[in-house]
């Protein structure tokens, strides 16, 4: 699995809340459940127009609070409940790929989001999203050595892109126990973020595309100045 099966998470927008328990979601009256999508709140400026597919994880109404606290507005699509076609019909600003369970070859249309839409609308990719991006390019993502699940690590990066803003060094969670392998690193691909110390890729970037994935959860409310690189995103 990417990362560990369960997680406790509370996360306000405005009137709304929900608790994410594991694998599911528990909302109050004033969200609508899940179903075949969601959409942002009407009550958040509508600017940027984001889809986000999601991987069957709990992480992903954590990345979606973010984002329409940013003024996004944010559809959520199961990884299993749309197509490219469609996608392509919706003609998205940005598209966000959640993390997950598994591997992936798990993650529905995630990797054909990826190689259909790379260098056309800006991609960032959360975990699993970051994995697949890893393996659609060329690299290959295997066991990690350990498995972590809620670990603060100190991340060293560049600076640009998804990274614009932060400082060299920062503590981000993580939750995995997949990583691209670094001898695998893909021609098309580069390295933005490491764990201190190590060599275990923590971000890529691609060289050409406006497509970048993080492998640590910047959703995580003990990820330092997670919200920027969540602006940081919707800034491609």
């Amino acid at each position: 699995m990417s990362r560990a099966a369960s997680h406790t998470s509370i996360c306000v927008e405005r009137r709304y809340r929900f608790t994410c328990h594991g694998a599911g979601l528990i909302f109050n009256k004033a969200w609508p459940m899940l179903g075949k999508g969601h959409r942002s709140s009407p009550l958040v400026t509508m600017t940027t127009r984001v889809l986000l597919i999601d991987n069957y994880d709990s992480f992903t109404y954590n990345i979606f609070q973010y984002m329409a606290q940013l003024g996004a507005h944010v559809d959520v699509k199961r990884n299993d409940q749309i197509t490219v076609d469609e996608i392509r019909d919706m003609n998205p600003d940005r598209i966000m790929i959640s993390p997950g369970p598994g591997y992936p070859k798990d993650a529905g249309v995630s990797c054909d989001v990826i190689r259909e839409f790379a260098g056309k609308i800006p991609i960032a990719g959360v975990c699993l999203g970051h994995q697949c991006m890893f393996e659609v390019f060329g690299g290959k993502v295997d066991h990690a050595g350990e498995i972590v699940h809620g670990k603060a690590s100190v991340m060293v990066n560049d600076g640009k892109g998804l990274f614009k803003g932060m400082a060299p060094e920062f503590k981000a969670i993580r939750y995995h126990s997949l990583v691209g392998l670094p001898e695998t690193l893909p021609d098309a691909l580069e390295v933005t973020a490491t764990v201190k110390g190590t060599n275990m890729i923590m971000g890529v970037r691609h060289k050409q595309y406006k497509v970048e994935g993080w492998q640590f959860h910047p959703e995580s409310i003990l990820t330092e100045d997670g919200l920027k690189l969540i602006q940081n995103f919707l800034d491609l």
